[in-house]
């Protein structure tokens, strides 16, 4: 799915939600295995949960889940801002300046991302795909 003009901020919005999401997972993924090459293998999911929240190896994918949450937040409102489209439309901004990689950048989650699509292919088809959400 392409952000056609007719898809209302909202929806895009969600779209990216549901992109950013897998991303995520990629990304956690794609940390994980490193994160094993360099430490050893990651023993259970309590152990990788407790690394995600505190090591600072994953420290730069801790954005990305706060902005998901930023997200949800806005989406399941009982009461939703004055202007819904406008606040969607931030959101989506705050996602497409938030989600650029860049390999000289000197926020680690623009680097990192940057490192993330070179060494996983799934990663850089990913992040073509959540660039769709973005064109007009």
């Amino acid at each position: 799915m392409t952000a056609a003009s007719t898809d209302s901020n909202q929806q895009r919005l969600k779209h990216f939600r549901n992109q950013l999401l897998q991303l995520h997972k990629l990304l956690l993924e794609s940390e994980r295995i490193r994160y094993e090459q360099t430490n050893g293998p990651i023993k259970n999911k309590g152990e990788f949960f407790q690394l995600v929240i505190g090591d600072d190896a994953f420290s730069w994918l801790r954005p990305i889940s706060q902005f998901i949450v930023q997200i949800d937040e806005f989406l399941t409102a009982k009461e939703p801002p004055e202007n819904p489209e406008e606040t969607a439309a931030i959101l989506l901004e705050k996602g497409r300046l938030m989600m650029k990689p860049n390999e000289n950048s000197s926020t680690p989650l623009a680097a990192k991302y940057f490192e993330a699509i070179q060494r996983d292919p799934q990663v850089a088809l990913m992040n073509a795909e959540i660039n769709q959400v973005f064109k007009p």
